[in-house]
């Protein structure tokens, strides 16, 4: 007898493979949520997003995932640059890497005020 016969072979049904849907806009805060030099991570789908006002008053909004190993930055507001506390990576408010490992810049995103929210959206 066939052993397969004794023990039926499971067969899955696979899903068909469909691109992931991706995330286009998001509310990252409101107005007044952040003082001028100040930082803060949001969600922007499944990824950390990184949402700075600048001293003059200005938003600012980039990936906040290191191009080095993927960990999560923050705004250092004393230093006026986006740090990844890994390794010590440095870029610019407008998402260069500048010092450290970071081997690429970080994806900068389009910021809107609308409404009393600011909202953040792919280039």
């Amino acid at each position: 007898m066939c052993v397969s016969m004794l023990y039926p072979v499971a067969r899955y049904i696979s899903p068909p493979e469909v691109p992931e849907a991706s995330t286009q806009s998001v509310v990252a805060g409101r107005e007044g949520d952040l003082k001028p030099n100040q930082g803060k991570i949001f969600r922007f789908g499944e990824q950390p997003g990184i949402l700075v006002r600048t001293e003059d008053g200005g938003y600012r909004a980039l990936s906040a995932t290191c191009t080095h190993l993927n960990c999560t930055v923050q705004f250092r507001g004393d230093l006026k640059q986006i740090w990844c506390a890994c390794h010590n990576g440095f870029y610019d408010l407008s998402g260069k890497n500048v010092s450290g490992p970071p081997p690429r810049p970080l994806e900068e995103y389009k910021v809107n005020v609308a409404d009393g929210e600011i909202v953040v959206s792919r280039a």
